[in-house]
């Protein structure tokens, strides 16, 4: 790092050193961080609209508490960059989200600062109330701080937290980091309950205005203490905090070092649940991500003084655009079908779909349980809902999967994006298990489709079934196949040959079928080509298309199931039960995601790494069957 950029920075090795700091220093520090942390992001890209806004925040709490001693949880972890910096990983930030390089995200195993791992949103308050109380257990003195946003605020679990906390006696600190935006606008009563935010401001300046003159005449300042009891449930989001049993405290300016740090000192000292209402704007101090943080939420390189420049070149159209599409064309064809969000708009390619039909749009927050019901009960009025949601956080609604969809049969079509490795965000955000974790579930099927064309047909499909099928798609593009205009689907259940082999019986070594499913087919098909094996486009994982597999199994020697999922339980397992089912005894090579966390890197420099490109599974082919 550049020493004449950053003076005062470049001596801060870890929160100690930020903690002997004059604290006249730290308004210069803030400063410096925030560009640094700028100057990283346009190197590498990243997440930067939320962390520009958590700097001052971040160096009052490292500057309050006794870190790592005390322990800051970060509620989803995207804001962390700072929190990196000063914890002695700022010269590494060149690496950040790239193979063997800083996560994007707080990681135990990277840092004793980052005391929880997070990347879904608002675990943060129950974690720390389990530290804040296992500390309470063991009889150490330390604090629990967590740092959650208001859109994660929204969702359930951090009200089971809240709802916990408040009874159990413990040393927290919960800290809201209110900067009113979630990487899609936050929606929901709950916000425009926090959104009272400008009433607030002025009830706390009165509050304090008050006191000082009525201070003298106490009969005055009781009726006023009185009345203020009464009315802050009116102007401010305080009540709702203390009716869960927590002292509330703000808001306050979230980027005012002058109010932060006294604020938190004071806080510190406080016995029992405390909550901490901080104010802060994403983007803070770059004027570009300021006026449009949903743009700058994630950017990838870019020059700092020029801004986000749009590609001049056509991009290759993205599975999220294929399904956006679909999802407006089907929609004006059929007035049953209703579209679902938990607040990924943006990311799943809804935001024409709003504009056209937004009666028929609904963003439920961040809360994955209630879209998947929600979309149940839709269904059993008879309409036709479509869940847009990423692979990894259908994770999140897995009990009302099975119990609130599956179990009644619903006809609910779920558009699972980002299936697969999902590249710099790593193992927290990669769609490695739904196929194991949907195609266990009875009535439930799971498409696989292998480019964008057959992406669009078996989102048709699954429409058309009156049972709940998911359809798994990766992020990104994939061959390039245009989708066709019409909203024709595949035969469900159906796969089909996409390459023969063409050596007769007995020549040229064991007779070779390659099952593919998703978008590694066309790896797949490369490597058919130089082990000339026949090559199956098996499209549904669930159901196996049983006809296809004894015809392949009839006639080849040995199969191979290539899936960019979970190999255990995944659909290779799938193909063996269904041999078994079938009486056929054929050796099977399962070739997938292993046992084990994938972390962050280039997706094609991961598949690689795992076998999964084609050479890869021409090289594990060579090695089981012909070597």
């Amino acid at each position: 790092m550049s020493t004449t950029s950053y003076p005062l920075l470049q001596n801060v090795n870890d929160p100690a050193d930020l903690r002997a700091m004059p604290r006249a220093d730290l308004k210069a520090l803030a400063a410096e961080l925030r560009a640094f942390v700028l100057e990283s992001v346009s190197q590498t890209g990243g997440h930067l609209s939320s962390n520009l806004g958590t700097v001052e925040l971040t160096v009052a709490l490292h500057h309050v508490f006794n870190t790592p001693e005390d322990r800051l949880v970060w509620d989803v972890g995207h804001q962390t960059y700072p929190h990196k910096i000063l914890t002695g990983r700022r010269d590494r930030m060149t690496t950040l989200r790239q193979l063997g390089g800083i996560s994007g995200f707080p990681q135990r195993a990277e840092s004793p600062y980052d005391t929880f791992g997070t990347a879904h949103s608002s675990t943060s308050i129950s974690a720390a109330l389990g530290m804040a109380l296992a500390a309470k257990t063991k009889g150490e003195n330390r604090h629990a701080v967590a740092i959650i946003g208001d859109g994660a605020m929204t969702a359930g679990m951090a009200f089971e937290a809240l709802n916990n906390a408040g009874v159990a006696d413990a040393n927290l600190l919960v800290v809201l980091n209110d900067n009113d935006m979630s990487i899609s606008p936050p929606v929901g009563a709950l916000n425009r309950y926090l959104a009272q935010l400008m009433s607030g401001q002025f009830y706390a300046t009165a509050k304090n205005v008050g006191k000082t003159v009525l201070r003298p005449v106490p009969p005055l300042l009781e009726l006023a203490k009185r009345f203020e009891q009464q009315a802050k449930g009116m102007v401010v989001p305080a009540t709702l905090f203390e009716k869960f049993g927590f002292n509330y405290i703000g808001p306050i300016d979230g980027h005012d070092l002058d109010s932060l740090i006294p604020t938190l000192e004071n806080i510190k000292s406080l016995k029992g649940p405390q909550f901490l209402h901080v104010v802060t704007k994403k983007g803070q101090g770059y004027k570009l991500a300021e006026a449009d943080p949903v743009a700058y939420h994630g950017p990838g390189k870019f020059d700092p003084a020029v801004g986000l420049v749009k590609s001049t070149t056509a991009p290759k159209q993205t599975f999220t655009q294929v399904f956006g599409q679909w999802l407006c064309d089907m929609a004006a064809k059929d007035q049953r079908l209703v579209g679902i969000t938990p607040a990924m708009r943006e990311g799943s390619g809804m935001v024409e779909f709003e504009k056209r039909f937004p009666e028929r749009y609904y963003d439920v927050g961040i809360a994955e349980q209630h879209a998947v019901t929600f979309a149940g009960g839709m269904a059993c009025e008879g309409l036709k809902p479509v869940v847009a949601i990423y692979s990894t956080f259908l994770q999140r609604g897995y009990d009302q999967l099975i119990h609130d969809v599956a179990l009644q049969n619903l006809p609910v079509v779920f558009a699972l994006d980002r299936a697969g490795l999902v590249g710099a965000d790593g193992a927290t955000h990669a769609g490695a298990y739904d196929i194991p974790f949907v195609r266990c579930i009875p009535n439930m099927s799971m498409a696989c489709p292998a480019d964008e064309r057959e992406c669009r047909q078996l989102l048709s499909s699954a429409f058309e079934q009156d049972h709940p099928v998911a359809v798994r798609y990766p992020r990104g593009s994939g061959a390039g196949v245009a989708p066709l205009a019409d909203l024709q689907g595949l035969p469900f259940g159906r796969g089909e040959i996409r390459r023969e082999r063409k050596a007769a019986a007995g020549e040229g070594g064991p007779r070779i079928a390659i099952l593919a499913f998703g978008t590694l087919l066309y790896a797949a098909l490369e490597a058919g080509e130089t082990l000339d094996a026949t090559v199956a486009n098996m499209r549904w994982a669930k159901p196996i298309d049983a006809e296809l597999l004894r015809d392949v199994a009839g006639r080849h020697d040995v199969l191979v199931t290539v899936e960019e999922g979970a190999v255990m339980g995944g659909a290779g397992s799938a193909v063996t039960e269904a041999l078994n089912e079938a009486g056929i005894v054929r050796p099977v090579l399962q070739l997938g995601l292993p046992d084990v966390f994938i972390e962050h890197g280039d997706p094609a420099k991961l598949l690689s790494l795992q076998g999964l490109d084609a050479a890869g599974i021409e090289r594990a082919v060579r090695a089981r069957f012909m070597a």
